[in-house]
């Protein structure tokens, strides 16, 4: 069996890194200290389509493939975690609306996500919440005309800027998603800070006070928030990470490449010495490896073929724990240059250390491959 990206595939992934190296890699490790992702930026992606990148031309997206998707967000991982986040909780609103939203939802909401006229955040965690999804804490109350919405959700991607929420809240004793835009009265957004990696992706905390939304605003029925709502978005966040991870330890092998060339210790250049060698070898061991599974949870994604939730799983898994040890070896190989701000590799460390965190742990990961090979 040959795997080898199509030409278009190939086409998409040298204009995805074309703009990540002029738009986004000069400037990301600003975006890190600042904590913020400038609009002007934002709006970059999506006069290039690349947050509608996985919705249908219908709706003014890109159309892109599953393995292309990939590429976008490896591209945009290695330059910036922090940006890329907004790819995936952006994209997990949109495949959600794609797959579950009413008709009128869609026609209303696709379009806006594909042109980034509207930004898009993924509202499941809460502060006593975070992997037990079905176990959300806030409610939903319907009065017959509007459902009164009450909770807390912490750690919102984005939340800080985006125009609406996919809220998750227990509506009947039953975990169900509903859409929530950002001036309703009786939401309020407070900015989280200080987080340890990828603290340019703007983090909100959403506090719901007796907010009313329409009954149109319920997507899918009441009940589907975890078993169809949940379930469908973060397989998609999942598989942007996994590629988003791949990015960071592509980033990683080029940040130790340029180092081992231009440093001399004892003598002779980082590159000769065997031990960096070592290093540099399971860097790109373990990227090709993360690479190919998430090609392959691409593929399954692309034909539709149901093994691609575990794929998914394995790839996110393992590309997190690469990007994690590759990250790390780059600090060690750049020695205390690499724990400065000068350089990039900390941010490489700290950002992939979230990875392994977010859209489900490795932990959770483990159950769920575990389960799978168990027939539970």
């Amino acid at each position: 069996m040959k795997i080898e990206l199509t030409l278009e595939q190939k086409d998409n992934q040298a204009a995805f890194r074309d703009f990540v190296d002029r738009e986004i890699i000069p400037d990301a490790d600003r975006f890190d200290l600042e904590e913020s992702i400038p609009p002007e930026l934002i709006q970059k992606l999506g006069r290039e389509g690349y947050l509608g990148a996985l919705l249908p031309k219908e709706f003014g997206g890109k159309g892109l493939d599953a393995i292309a998707i990939g590429l976008l967000n490896e591209e945009v991982g290695r330059g910036c975690s922090s940006l890329r986040s907004l790819l995936t909780v952006h994209g997990m609103v949109a495949q959600t609306l794609l797959k579950w939203g009413s008709k009128s939802q869609q026609k209303y909401w696709l379009p806006r996500l594909a042109s980034g006229r509207v930004i898009a955040a993924f509202g499941l965690s809460e502060p006593n919440i975070g992997s037990d999804a079905k176990s959300v804490e806030t409610t939903a109350t319907s009065d017959g005309s509007f459902y009164v919405l009450n909770g807390q959700k912490k750690w919102i991607t984005f939340g800080q800027i985006a125009d609406v929420f996919l809220i998750f809240a227990q509506c009947e004793g039953k975990p169900s998603a509903f859409l929530v835009e950002s001036d309703r009265p009786g939401l309020s957004i407070q900015p989280i800070s200080g987080m340890l990696g990828v603290k340019a992706s703007m983090l909100a905390q959403l506090s719901l006070n007796e907010c009313q939304i329409p009954q149109e605003n319920l997507v899918g029925r009441v009940g589907f928030g975890v078993s169809h709502i949940a379930a469908t978005a973060l397989d998609y966040g999942r598989y942007s990470v996994a590629c988003g991870c791949v990015g960071i330890a592509q980033a990683c092998l080029e940040a130790c490449t340029r180092y081992a060339n231009q440093r001399k210790q004892f003598g002779v250049y980082l590159k000769d010495h065997q031990l960096i060698q070592q290093m540099v070898t399971e860097i790109i061991i373990n990227l090709k490896a993360a690479r190919l599974l998430c090609y392959q949870a691409g593929y399954l994604k692309h034909i539709g073929d149901p093994r691609a939730i575990l794929e998914t799983s394995i790839a996110k898994y393992f590309a997190s724990k690469t990007a994690t040890q590759a990250a790390s070896d780059a600090v060690q190989i750049h020695g205390a240059n690499g724990c400065s701000s000068e350089y990039s590799v900390q941010r490489y460390l700290r950002d992939a250390k979230i990875m392994e965190i977010i859209e489900g742990s490795n932990q959770i990961q483990q159950v769920t491959i575990a389960n799978y090979h168990f027939g539970f």
